[in-house]
Formats: structure tokens, sequence, C-alpha cells
């Protein structure tokens, strides 16, 4: 439906007259029917004032989205043969967009072992190959994700992609060996501390201030 037809139903629909709705908006009654006619358009303000009175969304007023029910209510004034051809013709678009989603192909990349969110792992040497589906940026290495203290932005078993670096950019997703342990988290440091923070609120920071058994060994890039 456009703005006139939705203007016209959502005001009949909430029990409003021209002549209320025309009140409430500050309008002449006659601009109510010139909207209603689709000889005139409202303002943008007193779109939004309306979209609020009827409790519905801007862009669900002026058309350019439309209400589920809509159909329904279309749907069960037709005759039983007709519905029949709205739900073949239905099906068949549903099979169609189906076909059309792009499906991200498989690769092999490297990953050399897992990286915790929590307490630790210890990198291994070499590296396997394993099979990923989605997008894959320029990365020196890849790791799985142990845990669940990057969420949401990492979750447990994930894999990301990480380009080898021992410096880094406060706010920047870092590996980060911690005695021996290698850990995802983010980095952050100042003149009072720094630190290895979780993202996942129930988890502390790692204080690393001073601890000759930190270093930085890369940039998760995605």
């Amino acid at each position: 439906m456009n703005l006139s037809q939705n203007i016209k139903r959502l005001r009949k629909s909430h029990g409003y007259t021209q002549k209320d709705l025309a009140s409430i908006l500050k309008v002449k009654p006659t601009s109510i029917s010139a909207w209603e006619s689709g000889r005139n358009k409202p303002l943008m303000d007193k779109i939004t004032i309306m979209s609020n009175l009827f409790g519905v969304s801007t862009s669900e007023l002026v058309g350019d989205t439309f209400y589920k029910n809509d159909i329904n209510d279309i749907y069960n004034q037709l005759n039983p043969d007709r519905q029949q051809n709205v739900y073949n013709y239905a099906e068949n678009q549903l099979k169609e967009q189906n076909n059309t989603i792009v499906r991200m192909p498989r690769t092999q990349i490297k990953l050399l072992g897992a990286v915790s969110a929590g307490t630790g792992e210890e990198l291994q040497d070499d590296t396997t190959e394993v099979d990923y589906t989605g997008t894959v940026p320029e990365y020196d290495y890849a790791l799985q994700v142990n845990g669940d203290s990057m969420e949401p932005l990492f979750t447990d078993q994930q894999i990301i992609f990480v380009k080898y670096s021992e410096e880094a950019f406060n706010g920047q997703i870092v590996i980060a060996y911690v005695d021996g342990k290698a850990y995802v988290k983010k980095y952050h440091c100042n003149e009072a501390k720094c630190e290895l923070v979780s993202l996942n609120s129930k988890y502390g920071p790692i204080d690393v201030s001073g601890n000759e058994n930190f270093k930085i060994k890369g940039v998760v890039v995605l």
C-alpha cells in the first residue's frame, strides 16, 4: 500500500475521523482528505507524528514496507482456485530465492592450532590444512578460538585470521604470549598499566605490566 492508502486505513482502524486527525496534526480536514486521495502529501514532521500515533514505523506508513496481514486479508478473500494459484506462485518464488543464494566456496587454510579466549593455549610449530567456508583475508596464520571470553566478537571454536606483528595499537585484538601461553585478547596499554582485556564481562583482564614473558605475536584481521 502507498502513503495515501495507509493513512486512510490506519486512521479508520484507530477510530479517527478526518476531523479528529486534522485536530491532532493541527491542519485543516481538507488536508487529510487531500492526503488520503493522493492529491497532496504530508510533510515529514506530520508523517512522524502519525507513525507514533498509529504505532507503526515511518517506512511502513509511507509504504516502503507492507504488512503481512495485508496479504492474509487478500488471500482469505480469494476463492479456493485462486488461493492455490497464490500458493503455487509463492512456492516458486521461494525456490528461486533459495537457488540464488550465494554459497561461499570452500577453501583450504593453514591452521596453527588453537588460541585461548580463557586460560591459555600452546601453539603448534607446524600448520595443518583445513577446509574453510567464508571470506579469507590476507593473513599469515589462522587459529581456532577456544573459550567464550571474547564473545560476542569471537565464539568458541571460531577460526580467526592473524597478521604477524610484535606491536599493536590500543584497542586492537591481538594474539599474545604470556608465560608461554597464547591468548586472543583486546590490547590496552597506558602509562599506568598494560592489560589483555576480555570482551565477555565474566572474565577479568590479564595484567601484563612489566611482564618480561609477555609478547605480542600478531593482530587479528578477521
